[in-house]
């Protein structure tokens, strides 16, 4: 009994992030050193992992959509933009009636300092996660295009070899990696001092994340004609993977293994939108960043910026966050030149942006990576559309 309770995904997540936070408590600085080398060499292997994911999940699966391919990927793109912006659209109407009556004080200092790592190991995937995702679009597009039966083949032979590492290697290591990110937060005093800070802030954003999901579930929902809760329930432990882990990319594989246990979703559908989705469609956090980026102007700067300033800001930042790489902090990282230069932010505001941002970081992850169950649906429903075959419509 107890091997199986232990052997489910969302307790051992849960275990990982428990463990992490007490052992970052009590440990001293020599094994700090040791939990900071699990840390890293298990990002490291997540992240090598990621671009062979992507490719091999989103290429085949693309070759499989025959005619519809390039229909599919298009529709996907726009309603993933179109999320990402309302959901910073809202942010920012949100954030103009409340942040005003905040009152916050920031603080920076007291946190524990990281000692140095003993020995950094690198493991540098084969190509970015970009690259791999233009990299399997084209391979897909290709195939379907000369219909090439010896080529589609070959795509799913090496999803096949890419399902068996997610499962043999990115699975087993992912709990080590959360529980080791969690034990330095927890040591560093990140969860126990600055947090309580910005408490009022978190919260809003929080639950402006639930109201997104809850939006984009009921359109699902409406435009598919189906109940969305029969995907939005096997969400949970890419829900905890993501708050754990800060990166859709590394929740990539957890996502997939949830999404695929809707039975209203089609898995040749699940393969391509899936690994798209969590490179394209950042709502939660571009929803935060809009958020956040009010907050810290009117801290530093003693004002926000007016609204025609900030629609130009997220209509960019929409199309920013779809090559933002799915990394913690991607999404503020490959924003910054949008911040300095539309908003005027320094070096003090882009670095208690940084900050506080990296707080919440994980909700917003997991706001992202749920989302992308309810566009799968979306997008899924149009597919069928296209073809008029709801059996055969890949």
């Amino acid at each position: 009994m107890l091997k199986k309770i232990l052997s489910n995904t969302i307790v051992r997540l849960i275990l990982a992030v428990l463990i992490g936070l007490l052992v970052g408590l009590a440990v001293n600085e020599s094994v700090l050193k040791a939990v900071m080398i699990v840390k890293q060499i298990t990002g490291q292997i997540i992240f090598f992992l990621v671009p062979l994911i992507i490719l091999g999940f989103v290429a085949p699966s693309i070759a499989r959509l025959k005619s519809n391919a390039s229909k599919v990927l298009l529709f996907a793109f726009s309603i993933a933009y179109l999320s990402s912006v309302g959901a910073a659209t809202f942010g920012a109407v949100v954030g103009y009636e409340l942040i005003p009556h905040l009152h916050i004080q920031t603080a920076s200092e007291g946190l524990k300092d990281i000692p140095p790592m003993l020995f950094n190991l690198e493991i540098p995937p084969v190509m970015s996660v970009m690259s791999a995702l233009v990299l399997a679009v084209m391979l897909g597009l290709s195939t379907a295009w000369v219909k090439s039966e010896e080529m589609e083949r070959l795509l799913e032979v090496f999803q096949n070899m890419v399902l068996k590492l997610v499962e043999r290697v990115l699975m087993p290591v992912l709990p080590l990696f959360i529980a080791a990110n969690f034990c330095v937060l927890s040591y560093e005093g990140a969860i126990t001092k600055q947090l309580p800070i910005f408490l009022s802030v978190l919260l809003i954003v929080i639950i402006c994340h639930y109201i997104w999901l809850t939006l984009l579930y009921v359109v699902a929902s409406i435009y598919s004609r189906k109940n969305s809760w029969g995907v939005l329930k096997y969400y949970g432990p890419a829900y905890l993977t993501a708050l754990g882990t800060m990166s859709s990319a590394a929740t990539l594989g957890t996502a997939l293994t949830c999404a695929k246990k809707s039975k209203i979703l089609r898995e040749e559908v699940i393969d391509v939108t899936v690994p798209l989705f969590a490179n394209i469609h950042l709502c939660g956090s571009i929803l935060t960043e809009v958020f956040f980026v009010l907050t810290v102007s009117l801290i530093l700067y003693g004002s926000m910026p007016d609204f025609t300033t900030m629609f130009v800001f997220i209509i960019l930042l929409g199309f920013f966050a779809i090559g933002a790489p799915g990394v913690p902090g991607g999404t503020v990282l490959a924003s910054l030149g949008l911040i300095i230069a539309i908003l005027g932010f320094d070096e003090a505001g882009t670095a208690l942006l940084l900050t506080i941002f990296a707080l919440q970081d994980s909700f917003g992850t997991a706001c992202n990576v749920t989302g992308d169950g309810a566009l799968t649906l979306i997008t899924d429903t149009f597919d069928q559309g296209q073809t008029g075959k709801a059996s055969t419509a890949l």
